[in-house]
């Protein structure tokens, strides 16, 4: 029998191979992007490297792509992250990764099976009646199998069909081998000026730590169930699976088969008799009832998290069910939800009014809330911007907005686009899990309706937000005025001091934008007299060579000196 130090061994061999793989990979396309998008532009090359830009781009998405779904594990759920960072990554990045799905070869039954057993701390064939070998589903953190349970277990929950998740035999060694390899690719990205200047890399990697630690603990996952089903309890638009909980720990979990028609099936929903706009009419309320009415939302309603199903013949129907449609949504899957808290709500609340105020200064103050910009942004271009916005569609209400032609907004963007992407933006871990959800109700109803427009689905919830806060809004209008009689009091005694310092000759005009591209000149004019200065002593020491040899190589020697000054950035200043 083979000794347990070298199985150890022997799996602790391939979690090495799997953080160098990761590493590798980040090195190598970490240089790519210096090379092009740092050092040849200092260079004045910048021309030379632009024009490929994108296709570099998704060259890279393509290769994290296939590493992804060849690695498996989180790598899988970091490239479904990436994908919706759509403030710190470019739109050909985003766009190649939002198709990443759970990619991957399920699971030898036996194998799975043994992490079952070892969790439940018996034989399954005593736990369960039966499980079906073949998975429902695979995914990349766990595998989910149907199940009969006992006759005690099944009067116990309630229900006689299971569906059983189990996590993948080494997960948690893999999760622990991939955080430690990107907290590492923080830490170097930390270090690049062009990408700390803009984003907390280290911040998004410990973001994405936490989300992926909750993620793969079923007990948190159940938590979260019985929490979304005790919110909609009165409510029969929505249904969730029950928890069987004497058959739950961190990597087993045991609910109700809740299995019924996707809501994507549209043909299937016609043959059931249900009209599938009616069904995304509900969906995108009872989603947006989760976002800003309970504040506790399912992250992930894509297809295969949602059914429709169609009220049991024979069953007696709840009174206030009774005038409404004869089926209902069911959500499964809980292990991504997200949080509203108070402080994003109430730069939501700045952010509308802001809105409907057309006041582009209050539209930044509360972006600024929600925590979407660092400290460190300048917001005067921003509000100048917005304040451009407002002037061009401010004064039009929803519906209004629907009917504008898209060449105009993709006028404004191009305007201002370059501004926008300079900002250095970072959303919010729930924030952006919001932003993800909205996407995935629009794309989900589009598909059952051709002509559902979101705008109407969020235009009542907007109103309504601006109405629950008529108190908070006084308030800001208050602070408003006393602020402004505040300068009004202060301002005769500023003008007095700013016309004593002109009189003294004190007075210094600072003009950031064009200090910063009179210094860029001046660098610029320093390194090209550099270039002259090497070619001229470079070409004289290749002449002298030939007659006074130790004299010329000295003079080649000393031309390195201008080469260097020109090739190398130089030390900026802190005027």
């Amino acid at each position: 029998m083979r000794p347990p130090g070298r199985r150890v061994r022997a799996s602790a061999k391939p979690l090495r191979t799997r953080y160098r793989r990761i590493l590798r990979f980040a090195a190598l396309h970490l240089a790519q992007v210096w090379w092009f998008e740092l050092f040849l532009p200092r260079l004045g090359l910048g021309r030379l490297s632009a024009p490929g830009r994108s296709r570099r781009m998704q060259r890279l998405a393509q290769r994290f792509h296939a590493l992804a779904v060849d690695l498996g594990g989180l790598m899988i759920k970091v490239g479904q992250y990436l994908s919706s960072r759509l403030d710190v990554l470019p739109p050909e990045i985003t766009k190649e990764l939002e198709g990443l799905q759970d990619e991957v070869t399920p699971v030898a039954f036996p194998d799975l099976k043994q992490v079952a057993e070892a969790e439940l701390g018996a034989p399954l064939e005593g736990i369960y009646a039966s499980m079906d070998p073949s998975p429902v589903a695979a995914a990349s953190l766990g595998q989910a199998h149907r199940a009969t349970p006992t006759d005690d277990d099944a009067e116990l929950a309630g229900f006689n069909a299971a569906v059983v998740k189990i996590q993948r035999p080494g997960i948690d060694e893999i999760v622990d081998v991939d955080l430690a390899a990107l907290r590492r690719v923080g830490r170097w990205l930390s270090r690049i000026r062009l990408v700390s200047s803009r984003v907390d890399a280290p911040a998004l990697v410990e973001e994405f730590a936490t989300t992926s630690m909750e993620e793969i603990d079923y007990l948190h996952e159940a938590s979260n169930a019985e929490r979304f089903a005790a919110n909609f309890a009165k409510d029969p638009r929505v249904s969730t699976p029950e928890v069987m909980w004497e058959r739950t720990t961190r990597k087993v979990l045991t609910l109700e088969d809740v299995t019924a028609i996707k809501i994507n099936d549209v043909e299937k929903l016609k043959a059931a008799g249900i009209d599938p706009s009616e069904v995304a009419t509900e969906f995108a309320n009872v989603m947006f009832d989760q976002l800003f009415v309970h504040g506790f939302f399912h992250a992930d309603p894509h297809p295969g998290n949602i059914f429709v199903t169609p009220a049991a013949p024979n069953r007696e129907v709840p009174a206030e069910a009774a005038q409404g449609p004869h089926w209902h949504l069911t959500f499964i899957d809980f292990g991504m939800m997200g949080e509203i808290p108070d402080t994003l709500r109430k730069g939501l609340r700045r952010v509308f009014i802001a809105a409907a105020s057309r006041d582009g200064k209050a539209l930044v103050e509360g972006i600024q809330d929600v925590g979407v910009l660092l400290p460190s942004a300048d917001t005067a271009e921003l509000e100048r911007a917005m304040t451009q916005l407002f002037a061009r569609f401010g004064g039009m209400g929803f519906a209004e907005l629907k009917e504008v032609d898209p060449r105009e907004f993709r006028e404004f963007a191009n305007e201002f686009g370059e501004l926008v992407r300079s900002l250095p933006f970072q959303l919010p871990e729930n924030f952006l899990l919001m932003l993800r959800t909205v996407s995935l109700i629009s794309g989900v109803c589009s598909t059952l309706d051709s002509r559902f427009n979101i705008w109407d689905a969020i235009e009542p919830y907007a109103e309504q937000l601006i109405r629950d806060q008529t108190g908070p809004a006084v308030q800001d209008a208050a602070q408003k005025v006393a602020s402004t009689v505040a300068t009004a009091y202060r301002l005769p005694g500023r003008l007095t001091e700013v016309a004593d310092r002109i009189e003294a000759g004190r007075i210094a005009v600072r003009t950031p934008d064009l200090d910063r591209r009179i210094a860029s000149l001046e660098r610029v004019g320093r390194r090209v007299i550099s270039a002259v200065l090497f070619t001229g002593l470079a070409i004289t020491g290749t002449l002298l060579v030939t007659d006074h040899s130790a004299i010329g190589y000295a003079v080649m020697a000393v031309s390195l000196i201008p080469l260097l000054h020109s090739v190398l950035p130089g030390r900026r200043g802190k005027g």
